[in-house]
């Protein structure tokens, strides 16, 4: 999976830093409610430089747009039950934030050792 622009072959310390980058920097987008961004821009720089890098750009990616699909549902569901699906959503979403926060080390960890991860619960848009 190589093109002619892409730039040499990432290290293998390289692959394991840019993959653990775009599970953790998550948390730092997620300031912005964007954290889908590094995930994204990693995926789109670094693809065709590095096959490891790639599955876990698109692994952190797709989590992240199952999580904004997840909260879109939330949003939808207390607007329809005119705020009482607060009592449900509410608690959903705080084991949510925690969970979501444990599968991100988790799979931050497995970058850091060379090894693949899988979110739960991931609708994969990307491939």
């Amino acid at each position: 999976m190589s093109t002619p622009n892409a730039g040499p072959p990432l290290s293998a310390s390289e692959e394991r830093t840019w993959a653990m980058v775009a599970h953790i920097g998550v948390l730092v987008a997620a300031w912005f409610a964007m954290g889908f961004l590094c995930p994204l821009i990693i995926w789109l720089v670094f693809r065709y430089r590095s096959d490891f890098v790639r599955r876990h750009a698109v692994e952190s990616l797709n989590f992240q747009i199952s999580l904004l699909i997840y909260s879109a549902v939330a949003a939808v569901l207390i607007f329809v039950t005119f705020g009482l699906g607060v009592l449900i959503v509410v608690p959903l979403v705080a084991i949510g934030a925690v969970v979501a926060l444990v599968v991100i080390i988790l799979a931050t960890v497995a970058a850091s050792g060379g090894n693949d991860y899988r979110y739960p619960l991931t609708i994969r848009f990307v491939r």
